[in-house]
């Protein structure tokens, strides 16, 4: 659970890394440039780095429903060799369809204004831009969308249900364990429901402003990850003892 932890700390930093800098260029110098091959590299490691926190709040479910429902198989199906298995087809899936769906955008045509409504490149934001038919990308996106986010919530879901049954199931002593799991659901509530009206911006056009876009896929980048860390940190009682030693220590 540690490593997953770390692992999402990971991505909490790559994420922004991936978009703030040259947003912050632009808001300091007023350099609002960028080339195409940059613009899709960009949008390249934000929709696989986004996405690939539900994947890993999808490997955090799968490793507490081994530990609360089947214990004593938990270090069987949880060592590396066993482990890989669950984690190869999700890092394929969302390598593909990103690849897939950058590479369908560089293809296109941008014949009238190649000005970007946003402050980093996403999708539908350079896709909108092109002047040719982009029926293919958005079909394309709406996959992404439906075979990452949302089959990694059910996926959670469906496991959280199987979890809490097995907890209400076994007494007073389970049930005060269920804290524990808490956390991660906070955590996928706030990703998943910024990823769902980030994208679900895009699709209702006519009933948000740009500068509510720009919002939303502002606060889908960087609110997880500026608060990721304080939710694990105040929740998580071995985190929150270590900082607070480290800060007896300062």
């Amino acid at each position: 659970m540690y490593v997953l932890i770390g692992l999402l700390a990971v991505v909490d930093l790559i994420l922004p890394i991936s978009s703030v800098p040259n947003m912050l260029l632009s808001f300091l110098f007023n350099w609002s440039g960028i080339s195409l091959v940059g613009c899709l590299i960009q949008m390249f490691f934000i929709h696989y780095v986004g996405p690939f926190q539900s994947t890993l709040l999808l490997w955090m479910a799968l490793d507490r429903y081994f530990a609360i429902c089947k214990p004593l198989y938990y270090h069987k199906y949880m060592e590396i060799p066993n482990f890989l298995k669950f984690v190869v087809v999700p890092l394929i899936r969302n390598g593909l369809l990103n690849v897939t769906m950058v590479t369908l955008a560089g293809k296109l045509s941008f014949c009238s204004t190649n000005v970007i409504d946003h402050c980093f490149c996403e999708h539908m934001a350079l896709v909108q831009l092109a002047c040719g038919d982009i029926s293919i990308n958005n079909m394309v996106g709406l996959l992404s969308a439906f075979l990452i986010p949302t089959a990694d919530c059910i996926l959670i879901t469906a496991s959280y249900i199987v979890i809490f049954a097995s907890v209400f199931k076994s007494g007073k002593a389970q049930i005060k364990a269920i804290n524990t799991y808490i956390t991660h659901i906070i955590v996928m509530s706030f990703t998943l429901t910024f990823a769902l009206i980030a994208f679900m911006t895009y699709r209702i056009r006519n009933n948000f402003s740009p500068s509510s876009h720009v919002f939303v896929s502002t606060m889908y980048v960087l609110f997880p990850s500026c608060f990721n860390p304080i939710i694990y940190g105040v929740r998580t009682k071995e985190i929150r003892q270590r900082f607070i030693q480290f800060i007896r220590k300062v």
